[in-house]
């Protein structure tokens, strides 16, 4: 019975590795603004929070200080995140979205005073000489840099992105001594989200008519991406957790990397391109799996 929430566990990784490629396909196929999305997206929740949380519990849940700051964070993270989508493969920001790990021991390290876990040095050496490999291409002239201008940008939004989640997984334990519930929480950082998204969206003079002309295979995207990924993939993984462990499950993050690229060549045609790359792939996959698996 235990390889079933294995299962269970792959298949929660495998619905955040196909999140950026969702995302990507919103804003460069059906041409949706980036912010609309966001603002759209969270809806459900909003709802839920008008309906299920506010007339239980009323705004008194949301004093603390520590909720506002996490609320800015997140706002921060989900900005870059869906921006980042939009400027390069959905590949890389998944491989730059493994690195938050060692973004999390690397700011445990300066706020806290807290000692790195074994090989994390090592680790993060091997995984930055395989995405190297991966965004590279390798011929008679050495090793070349195949990014353009825009996945420069792409990925500088993702790497910022990873910053703020890894800031975001150190406050989350702050949040558990306040009196909301973690779906309050949700519903909360959600709102703020929207709030935030929508007044870039004005301020940047997104253009809302494309929702009107989008046809049923991008709504059919739209309700993954907001939906079924986000609902599924969280419920699938606390699930998992539950049963295995957080170690566990966090030691089958790579896979998400293996999602990413199987439905970024279904969906968007993206696809690694050399030898090299594949070696690099596994590099990042060996490693980023290895390492956490030992830290259980």
């Amino acid at each position: 019975m235990v390889w079933g929430w294995y299962v269970v566990a792959l298949a929660a990784h495998t619905g955040w590795g196909v999140y950026p490629v969702l995302g990507r396909y919103l804003q460069t196929v059906s041409g949706l603004p980036s912010m609309s999305v966001l603002v759209i997206g969270g809806l459900p929740l909003t709802v839920w929070l008008c309906v299920a949380i506010l007339p239980r519990h009323g705004w008194r849940i949301y004093a603390s200080p520590v909720l506002w700051v996490f609320g800015v964070v997140t706002v921060l993270r989900s900005v870059t995140n869906i921006l980042s989508q939009r400027y390069t493969l959905a590949i890389y920001i998944q491989l730059i979205g493994l690195l938050t790990p060692f973004l999390v021991v690397l700011l445990s390290r300066i706020m806290f005073k807290a000692r790195p876990p074994r090989f994390t040095w090592p680790a993060l050496s091997l995984i930055t000489l395989g995405a190297l490999l991966m965004m590279s291409d390798i011929g008679a002239t050495g090793m070349t840099i195949t990014l353009t201008a825009t996945d420069w940008i792409g990925i500088g939004l993702a790497l910022a992105s990873s910053l703020f989640l890894a800031l975001y997984m150190i406050l989350v334990r702050r949040t558990a001594h306040t009196a909301a519930s973690g779906v309050a929480v949700l519903a909360f950082q959600t709102v703020l989200i929207q709030i935030s998204a929508l007044s870039l969206s004005l301020f940047w003079g997104e253009d809302w008519g494309r929702w009107r002309t989008i046809g049923a295979q991008d709504w059919a995207v739209f309700i993954a991406y907001s939906l079924l990924v986000v609902v599924l993939a969280n419920g699938l993984q606390i699930a998992a957790i539950r049963r295995l462990g957080a170690p566990m499950v966090s030691s089958l993050m790579g896979w998400r990397l293996v999602a990413t690229l199987s439905m970024g060549v279904l969906l968007l045609g993206e696809h690694l391109t050399s030898l090299w790359q594949g070696m690099g792939m596994l590099l990042v996959l060996g490693t980023i799996t290895w390492y956490l698996s030992r830290q259980r």
